[in-house]
């Protein structure tokens, strides 16, 4: 058990490590940009049909069954805001990342594995240019710059799929639907769930540039780089929704905001 607790912190010590070492690079603007805005295209792309279908159907899941729960008490008129401010603030953010750590994660960790089992790695070091430079860094920074466009593109989908859901589940024409979100939704929650965002982001990009870059074993072990992607950045948001959540709710209750 000991064993076990001490490799993980070993292992997450080593994470953070690697991380700050990108993102001094990135600070620096020692970065690949042709192959960022590749990688940011290239994410995007590959993601936004998952991101608007997850979107859109996290909205509607919302207006149901908020519609349940306010019906008995004739309060459908407030539908629209209290099923998108939840969106918004908490459940959308969480559920779009978990579909994105498995898209654009795994698919990361798979590639950056595959170059380092094969030797490329090694091969771009042999020539003289830094790993990190050419290849880590672009796909870090083109992951959380993609992924939290992807992530607020989902969110506005999202509303129109509560909207369309309310029409049809409840009989809330669009106008009703719409009319009570600005009462609900201040700008202070919109910025809570651009920061969420944010933060998912960074942890998707964190942990599979990291297991790809560690991957050793061959075939064998991409694969499981693959899978710990999975599992430990599905772990790590829902750790990061925590901790954004009673950050920001600390500093705004200091800042006399709530």
């Amino acid at each position: 058990m000991i064993s076990a607790v001490t490799g993980f912190l070993e292992k997450f010590g080593e994470g953070l490590l690697f991380t700050a070492r990108i993102l001094k690079l990135c600070l620096a603007g020692k970065v690949s940009y042709e192959g960022l805005f590749d990688q940011i295209w290239k994410v995007f792309k590959e993601s936004l049909p998952t991101t608007m279908v997850a979107g859109f159907f996290v909205g509607a899941i919302m207006t149901v069954q908020f519609s349940l729960q306010i019906a008995p008490f004739g309060a459908l008129g407030y539908l629209g805001g209290l099923a998108t401010s939840a969106t918004i603030r908490e459940v959308g953010p969480l559920l779009i990342a978990f579909l994105l750590s498995g898209k654009i994660g795994a698919f990361t960790a798979a590639e950056l594995g595959t170059m380092k089992v094969t030797e490329q790695i090694d091969a771009i070091r042999c020539l003289g240019s830094d790993p990190l430079t050419e290849v880590i860094a672009p796909r870090f920074m083109g992951i959380i710059v993609a992924s939290l466009f992807l992530l607020v593109f989902g969110l506005i989908l999202s509303v129109a799929g509560g909207l369309l859901m309310g029409a049809l589940f409840s009989g809330i024409n669009a106008q009703e639907y719409l009319r009570h979100i600005p009462t609900l939704i201040s700008s202070l929650s919109v910025f809570t769930g651009l920061i969420k965002c944010l933060c998912f982001s960074f942890v998707i990009a964190s942990v599979c540039t990291y297991l790809g870059h560690q991957t050793t074993g061959g075939a064998r072990g991409v694969g499981q780089s693959v899978i710990h992607t999975a599992v430990f950045s599905m772990v790590s948001i829902v750790v990061a929704d925590w901790l954004s959540s009673f950050i920001l709710d600390s500093l705004l209750r200091s800042a006399g905001l709530l």
